[in-house]
């Protein structure tokens, strides 16, 4: 693992100051929005527009480096995420904000498949797995951190939005220095979405679920907190609760996936998940009952996330699995794109807690879907499967691609050792 990360460092120290800028843009959008006034829905549709620049970029990142270079595609896209993150303050209008979201999901796209194809490379086949926890694993870190960082200016003036402009650029100074080689960019068959789901229809159709899920929790949160009256800190600390869950609860969720019928444990976790929600959205609105169940929406969501991948990588063979998870993204960046304009609709029909009625219809949905298609195949024996492959939805096709080739690689050494 030392070796890893001397290695890899520069871009490791690079990638946790995105995800700072990262996590507090779209906190602190969330908690301006409310002060200039926006509504709901505007805020909604402010936030979806990030996940709709994001899918476009999966999908028009590659061909740009494959045309111009990694480097003038990196540096331009930094530039334009430090660019828009001082613009907002600037241009307190909700139509705007919601396009400089497209072009700033667009440039976090392009910078991820970048960085993610950097540690790819420098990788070896035995280092492969332990690169990209550590990748995930600083993800995390550098998303709860931002949240902790939004507790030292005042969210009305113009240095909050600084901050993370400042951040943002920081972090191109180690992934562009750094000496290692740059990455290549293959190009990557298509598999069809009615391939992918007659391989996997719990795989396509609870990344779809998911993905509203996920731009509901990190897309409309803040919002959510900022209509009920939390403070910045009681925001945050509630936002950053979500992904600690998220980063706790994964090992020990997919070291039990790896010994049981995922189809299974995916409907326990959901329906865990939809119980939390349903009773929150119950109880009175005080920090102290929210961060448990915080803590259990997070500890839920990632794990499920990284479940579906793998149930689905169970069933493809390797050549199969980057265009697999091209599809998988794909699916799961249209219901992001959905998650937070039907959150705000339903916050505006019904109250604040539509926020946590909707998390709570869409684990549901998760949970039955899953009961569903355990009647209609039988299982693989678990020694069959592949490994559980820690995940963030932050994460582009390049890991996602990665981490699900490292666990059938990982699977095929078990079966060899026995």
């Amino acid at each position: 693992m030392l070796s890893v990360l001397s290695s890899t460092w520069p871009l490791l120290v690079g990638v946790m100051l995105l995800m700072v800028g990262n996590g507090m843009q779209s906190t602190l959008l969330g908690i301006r929005g409310g002060i200039e006034g926006f509504t709901t829905l505007q805020l909604s549709l402010v936030m979806s527009a990030y996940f709709a620049g994001f899918l476009f970029g999966s999908r028009m990142v590659p061909g740009m480096i494959t045309r111009v270079g990694h480097v003038r595609v990196f540096a331009a896209l930094g530039s334009i995420i430090s660019a828009v993150l001082v613009c907002y303050p600037v241009l307190p209008d909700w139509f705007l904000w919601a396009l400089m979201r497209i072009a700033i999901g667009f440039s976090f796209s392009g910078v991820y498949i970048t960085a993610e194809s950097w540690l790819n490379n420098t990788s070896t086949n035995e280092t492969r797995g332990q690169a990209l926890s550590l990748y995930m694993i600083v993800q995390m870190i550098g998303i709860i951190s931002s949240q902790m960082l939004l507790n030292v200016g005042d969210p009305n003036g113009f240095a909050m939005f600084v901050l993370p402009s400042v951040l943002v650029s920081l972090a191109f100074i180690p992934i562009l220095l750094t000496v290692t080689q740059a990455p290549t960019f293959e190009s990557t068959a298509r598999l069809p979405f009615s391939e992918l789901y007659e391989v996997s229809p719990l795989g396509v159709v609870g990344m779809f679920l998911i993905g509203g899920v996920f731009s509901a929790m990190f897309g409309m949160a803040a919002v959510w907190g900022s209509i009920v009256g939390l403070s910045v800190v009681q925001i945050s600390l509630f936002i950053a609760t979500i992904y600690l869950g998220g980063l706790i609860c994964q090992y020990p969720i997919g070291w039990i996936s790896d010994r049981m019928d995922r189809r299974l444990l995916i409907g326990i976790v959901a329906a865990l998940g939809a119980v939390c929600m349903l009773v929150t959205s119950l109880m009175p609105t005080t920090i102290w009952l929210l961060l448990p169940a915080a803590f259990v929406l997070g500890g839920v969501a990632n794990p499920l996330y990284a479940l579906l991948i793998a149930h689905t990588n169970d069933f493809l063979a390797k050549e199969q699995m980057a265009a697999a998870s091209a599809g998988l993204l794909f699916a799961n960046g249209l219901g992001a794109m959905v998650g937070p304009p039907v959150t705000g609709w339903l916050m505006d029909r019904v109250g604040p807690n539509g926020f946590f009625l909707f998390i709570f219809g869409l684990m549901a949905m998760v949970a039955g879907y899953s009961a569903y298609r355990m009647t209609q195949r039988t299982a693989p024996r678990p020694e069959d499967t592949g490994a559980f492959a820690v995940l963030a939805p932050n994460a582009a096709t390049i890991a996602v691609t990665g981490a699900m080739e490292e666990a059938g690689q990982d699977t095929a050494a078990e079966v060899e050792s026995r």
